[in-house]
């Protein structure tokens, strides 16, 4: 992990992976890109443009933060995960520096889109996209 700051409470979908990036090119960075690129594309799913900003990980809604990522590697086995906003109260984010960075606006689903949504429904529909994708991780067999 990052090892700042971050909250954890009500409203989040919290994904902790576990992988074995040596079967995954022992690549960090790029594990760290393909949750984040997953979350934006499931992101668009509500119409939310999500993006990753340069230099900073996680994903974001223009200057707010919607999802948080903490990954831990041991023996190129991912510990920790991330954690996307869905609903509830943002307010405890107030209280801490979130991930280091100051003056930061976190944000959620619900807030984005207006709408009432649950961590329930948004984790029935995660799960769908992450079975989908986690093969574009696979190293290619060799020649």
């Amino acid at each position: 992990r990052g090892g700042q700051a971050t909250y954890h409470g009500p409203g989040q979908l919290m994904g902790y992976p576990i992988i074995d990036l040596r079967n995954y090119d022992q690549d960090l960075h790029k594990y760290l890109r393909w949750i984040e690129g997953l979350l934006v594309e499931f992101l668009g799913e509500f119409e939310i443009k999500a993006q990753r900003r340069e230099g900073l990980t996680g994903v974001w809604v223009q200057e707010r933060k919607i999802a948080s990522i903490g990954v831990g590697v041991r023996h190129w086995i991912t510990m920790h995960g991330f954690a996307l906003n869905v609903c509830g109260d943002l307010s405890p984010f107030d209280q801490i520096t979130p991930c280091g960075i100051s003056n930061v606006a976190m944000t959620s689903i619900e807030t984005e889109t207006r709408r009432s949504v649950s961590v329930i429904e948004v984790a029935a529909a995660f799960e769908k996209l992450v079975a989908r994708k986690i093969p574009e991780l696979r190293v290619p067999p060799a020649p």
